[in-house]
């Protein structure tokens, strides 16, 4: 009797264990073949993933290769462009320099650039929630005529700010470039720092983000990924921008690992408050009362219930995709080194998943 409840014991351990491992291993499987419907071409350009759950590595897939030329692999440490999620960071800076009395969200444009138009009717809140109504300067038919040219924040706010305005600030939500172009240049203003500086001392250097920083193509970067474009005869080199154009809109670069630090350093509270936190993730009303799915630097979604923080990004050669679900503190990430290959439905289907399963 008793050896016949010790196999029993024994079988059903057995069973549970398999049945574990036949999960996780169907988990997996599912997840690649999401990301292998976008990133099929192992000899070209790819993608690095990643899933965490409670601020654990789940999953890493590298695929494709970091450079074409070299036939060199992408892998987990290779450091991307990753595009608008810039924005993320610019709009952390403004909370850190409001948590130390430098400046509040309330405050208008015009009390740091004395001369920008309509500046009194502008907040620093508006360029944050994209409802400024300022001309985004990348749908300008002139801005192929700076895209190569040295333009220091003040030359990039010059450029955009005569431009007739869209809409009255408040009337509604339009995402606009310029608005986070205007935020870097404040942070120049009211920190006394390089915008680069400042989000190295205050958040990369806090966050332990050791392979993140402002994007050069003169600098020599460990584990750089090249960026490709793909036309119809085949991949070519990304073209060239010069990064004071898109500035603190879309000119960091990153890893899928220190942007995993990112997201732990935010729930950890050890770059901003709480206080300041709740304001990043909050969602905002227009003029009219009509509320809007954007906080400070993310996308604020809400689907079957769940909670969902999301942003993209997308520069010459590069897109990036980031999700969290804060109710199950599941992140995914992905970034790819060609515009021809998009994470962001990929990293989507795959937070989905991960939402179900973990």
């Amino acid at each position: 009797m008793t050896i016949y409840f010790r196999t029993c014991i024994l079988l059903l351990f057995f069973a549970e264990s398999y049945c574990l491992k036949l999960e996780a291993q169907t988990f997996e499987s599912k997840i690649e073949s999401i990301i292998s419907k976008e990133f099929n071409d192992p000899n070209g350009p790819g993608g690095v993933f990643l899933i965490t759950k409670n601020g654990e590595t789940i999953f890493q897939k590298a695929t494709g290769k970091a450079n074409l030329e070299l036939k060199a692999d992408l892998n987990a440490n290779s450091v991307f462009q990753i595009g608008s999620m810039t924005k993320q960071f610019t709009a952390i800076a403004i909370l850190i320099l409001e948590e130390n009395g430098k400046l509040e969200v309330s405050d208008k444009v015009s009390k740091y650039i004395k001369d920008y138009p309509n500046g009194d009717s502008i907040s620093i809140h508006q360029l944050l929630t994209h409802t400024s109504g300022i001309k985004d300067f990348t749908r300008m038919r002139s801005i192929s005529d700076i895209a190569q040219k040295e333009m220091s924040p003040s030359n990039m706010v010059d450029f955009f700010k005569n431009e007739p305005v869209d809409f009255k600030p408040g009337e509604r939500f339009e995402y606009n470039n310029s608005g986070y172009v205007l935020l870097g240049y404040i942070i120049e203003l009211v920190s006394g720092q390089k915008y680069e500086d400042f989000i190295q001392e205050n958040i990369f250097k806090k966050a332990n983000m050791t392979h993140s920083g402002y994007a050069s193509d003169r600098k020599i970067i460990v584990n750089r990924a090249s960026g490709y474009h793909k036309k119809e005869y085949g991949y070519v080199n990304k073209t060239m921008i010069n990064f004071g154009v898109p500035f603190s809109a879309g000119s960091l670069i990153s890893t899928v690992d220190d942007m995993l630090k990112w997201q732990n350093a935010l729930n950890k509270n050890l770059i901003i408050n709480d206080k300041s936190s709740k304001k990043a993730f909050s969602r905002y009303k227009l003029n009219s009362g009509e509320a809007f799915d954007y906080g400070y630097g993310w996308h604020l979604l809400n689907e079957n219930g769940i909670e969902i923080r999301e942003h993209g990004g997308s520069i010459f050669g590069f897109k990036s995709m980031g999700v969290y679900l804060p109710s199950k503190d599941i992140y995914v990430i992905g970034l790819s080194n060609c515009d021809c290959n998009s994470p962001t439905q990929v990293v989507r289907d795959m937070a989905e998943l991960a939402g179900k399963v973990l």
